[in-house]
């Protein structure tokens, strides 16, 4: 991939947890967030690279993360990539010296390393490594008072440069979070 000197850039078509596209301004990527199923007893989300041209088995398109939520809006599992299935609640865990705030969680990615998503006052969140603070990603919300937009929720989501390969896993997480603080999980 281009290294341009800026991040990604992804635009929140919907600004939705039930589903939503997540497009670069500058056409570097493009995810989408779809929900396969919904019932009494669950719903299932499945994220998926549509920027990857050709897929990746066969010409089929192969998630980057699947979701699954229980009965009541309940924490179910998450799988990312080829990694198994993970209980929610013990993939994002409470940050030790946030005072078990479930506003901010701290994950493994499949790089090894950890990473924190944290819900600021002014309602941004602000995913960082947990070992040395770096900034990561970023998800605004559109301003209070902001007009509405004709093909655009005004939401962003911002993942530096460095982490294109962290971007699904980035973006699953934060629905979790997000999640998490929309049924006061």
């Amino acid at each position: 991939m281009t290294n341009f000197g800026m991040p990604y850039f992804l635009e929140d078509t919907t600004g939705q947890l039930t589903g939503s596209d997540f497009v670069d301004l500058h056409n570097r990527m493009h995810l989408s967030l779809k929900q396969t199923l919904r019932d009494a007893h669950r719903s299932a989300y499945i994220i998926y690279d549509f920027s990857r041209s050709g897929g990746g088995r066969g010409g089929l398109l192969v998630p980057l993360a699947t979701l699954d939520f229980g009965p009541h809006n309940a924490l179910g599992s998450i799988k990312v990539g080829d990694s198994d299935h993970v209980l929610m609640a013990n993939y994002l865990v409470k940050s030790p010296g946030h005072n078990g705030n479930a506003k901010s969680r701290r994950f493994k990615a499949n790089d090894g390393q950890e990473y924190r998503w944290t819900l600021q006052a002014d309602g941004e969140w602000q995913c960082t490594n947990a070992k040395s603070n770096y900034h990561v990603a970023t998800y605004s919300m559109k301003p209070p008072g902001e007009p509405q937009y004709s093909s655009s929720s005004g939401c962003m989501l911002t993942v530096e440069e460095a982490y294109p390969h962290l971007v699904g896993e980035l973006l699953a997480s934060l629905i979790v979070m997000r999640h998490i603080e929309k049924h006061n999980l």
